[in-house]
């Protein structure tokens, strides 16, 4: 694959790097194949994101190190063999993978523990990144002459983040253009949406309009009567009547930058008055939480605002009782939202999440919190412009953990179980869409996909029943 951006834009973005990592050898490990049953049938490749980020080349096997102190970057990999070409067909060789990134100078990988000695023997910090790859541990290792993998480099790390967290405009295009693509799945599933469907009928309708576009999802898709499971990734169970149908997908752009929304509908084609009353207040808690952002506010912020909305809501529904506030803040709320309202959106739908959540979306003014709920929260630090954010509350209805809170009489002040046990059936809702902070606030990204509750009911009602 051709790197989405010019060379410059890569070369500019190594030059970041060096500067604000500021000395050292900094290595960036591309990913190898991964076999699936056997060294000659991989899994589909994906690239290490930081790698992708800082050369744009969407091959395997290959390893960059960048000089901080005087900027030279090196790409290591091997030429094509005659049995790569008879097996895969002609490919560039690596001068021509290197000029396409803007990299002057290539050597082979049997080269690199060389040029990494080196460095060491020269009292110079070798940097490198989370292996979040047991393979790229090992290799790691072996190219260091180490027993265990090498401990991250913070100072890496942290210029990663810095440089990764903004999102350049030709970066929110390729966002833009996953988003687009996302509209079109998420139309296709409320017209498959049915009763006497599997799950899976539905989602194999989004997955053919991203295949035929030749995408790949961004991450493993969620399309489920039961919303109440956080990640269910399991797409057998049939559609019924009253039944509310969770669809939470992304796909990825040419460049390889994600998108991520997620829809709830009724299998019926028409809410409940229960349902409808749940789902408008996961879309007011969605509503307030993205008018809360804004630069110089902290995400932390923005998920209390979508927490304070869902416990006054609750509190009107008979769930909850006394004051919405101290509810929150008690955490009696996160029986019904035991997760976060969002993370950043970038070249992964997690964005950066391989570096560390509390690297990426914390910092020394927001520590994570270990109360239950808030303790998932993603992000919780100050939004800055350029940021790309998934805005997600929802209301889940867990038999399991309400049992557990009730035997354990937890939050009993707030929380009114005989009424909750009418409820235990509500399965999950949720709502998500992306958002780009700006200068003077947000503005909600991708063309608008139906989300009120007449909306919704509308795109169903498109389906041939």
């Amino acid at each position: 694959m051709t790197p989405p951006f010019p060379p410059a834009t890569y070369a500019r973005r190594r030059e970041a790097l060096a500067r604000d990592v500021g000395t050292g050898l900094i290595v960036l490990t591309g990913h190898g194949e991964s076999p699936m049953d056997g060294p000659h049938n991989p899994f589909p490749f994906r690239q290490d994101p930081t790698f992708l980020y800082a050369l744009g080349l969407d091959a395997p096997d290959l390893v960059a190190t960048v000089d901080a102190d005087d900027g030279r970057t090196v790409l290591y990999g091997r030429e094509p063999s005659l049995d790569d070409v008879v097996w895969t067909g002609p490919q560039p060789s690596l001068a021509e993978r290197a000029a396409s990134a803007g990299v002057a100078h290539t050597a082979p990988l049997a080269d690199l523990p060389d040029a990494l000695a080196a460095a060491r023997r020269g009292g110079r910090p070798v940097h490198t990144l989370p292996a979040y790859r047991a393979e790229t541990g090992r290799d790691l290792r072996q190219w260091l002459g180490l027993s265990t993998a090498p401990a991250p480099s913070e100072a890496l790390v942290q210029a990663v983040v810095a440089l990764r967290e903004v999102k350049a405009p030709e970066e929110v295009a390729e966002i833009e253009d996953a988003l687009d693509l996302s509209a079109e799945m998420h139309r296709a599933a409320f017209r498959a949406t049915r009763p006497g469907r599997l799950e899976r009928d539905v989602l194999s309708e989004a997955e053919a309009v991203m295949r035929v576009r030749g995408r790949r999802f961004s991450f493993p898709p969620i399309c489920t009567v039961h919303g109440e499971t956080l990640h269910n990734h399991d797409a057998s169970g049939r559609l019924r009547n009253g039944d509310l149908l969770l669809h939470d997908s992304g796909t990825t752009s040419p460049g390889h930058y994600a998108s991520d929304v997620t829809r709830t509908a009724p299998v019926s084609g028409r809410f409940s008055e229960r349902q409808r009353a749940l789902y408008d207040l996961v879309l007011a808690a969605q509503t307030d939480a993205l008018d809360a952002l804004a630069p110089g506010t902290r995400f932390l912020d923005v998920h209390r605002t979508a927490c304070r909305t869902l416990a006054a809501g609750l509190r009107d529904l008979g769930l909850l009782r006394g004051d919405p506030e101290e509810a929150v803040a008690a955490g009696a709320h996160a029986l019904f939202f035991p997760c976060g309202t969002g993370h950043f959106v970038g070249l992964e739908a997690h964005d950066m999440e391989a570096l560390g959540e509390d690297r990426v979306g914390y910092d020394a003014s927001v520590r994570r919190s270990d109360q239950f709920g808030l303790r998932s929260l993603r992000l919780g630090r100050g939004l800055r412009p350029g940021h790309v954010v998934a805005v997600e509350p929802g209301l889940y209805f867990i038999p399991a953990l309400i049992d557990r809170w009730r035997a354990e009489r937890r939050h009993e002040a707030f929380v009114d179980y005989d009424a909750v046990g009418a409820y235990r059936d509500a399965a999950g809702i949720r709502i998500e869409d992306v958002a780009l902070v700006t200068d003077d606030g947000h503005r909600v990204r991708g063309p608008p996909i139906p989300k009120t509750a007449a909306d919704v009911e509308r795109a169903v009602a498109e389906a041939d029943r």
